[in-house]
């Protein structure tokens, strides 16, 4: 059986914080049972950008591509919102780059040891050596995906 690639290819994208879009928001939650007619009534609006975005100046989006991570229900085509700000801690899922190459993976740390850990036992756990060239871009806080694909 063929070795998968270690590496994962990213889309970068700029937060454009402009004018935000608000939309429909049911405020106390949807129910999982039968809806009532009275929810109608009780929508406001939320503005995503608000909702997603902590720190405008340091976030930015990236859209998937592989499969490196669906065990952590991160799909090729979704787009994931990452924070620069966030200070990195074990088990997050983060942006980083190693020689180069973009990934989208789990950080342990042990000690001195960085590890990067991907959702698909298809690829191995993948330890970043002293003389890699390696850095962290930032924590992913949001996972944007269509629950069905069209």
């Amino acid at each position: 059986m063929e070795e998968k690639k270690r590496s994962q290819s990213l889309q970068f994208y700029e937060v454009e914080m402009g004018e935000g879009v608000t939309l429909p928001f049911a405020e106390e939650g949807i129910f999982a049972g039968f809806p009532s007619p009275a929810q109608d009534d009780r929508l406001e609006s939320i503005d995503l950008n608000r909702e997603l975005i902590r720190h405008p100046a340091t976030t930015f989006l990236a859209r998937i591509v592989g499969d490196s991570m669906i065990g952590a229900n991160i799909y090729e085509g979704d787009i994931v919102v990452v924070d620069r700000a966030l200070e990195v801690h074990n088990d997050d899922v983060v942006v980083c780059c190693v020689n180069g190459e973009f990934n989208i993976k789990f950080v342990e740390r042990h000690g001195s040891e960085v590890y990067l850990v991907s959702a698909n036992s298809a690829y191995p756990r993948m330890r970043v050596d002293p003389e890699d060239d390696f850095i962290l871009w930032g924590v992913v806080t949001y996972v944007i995906h269509r629950p069905r694909r069209i």
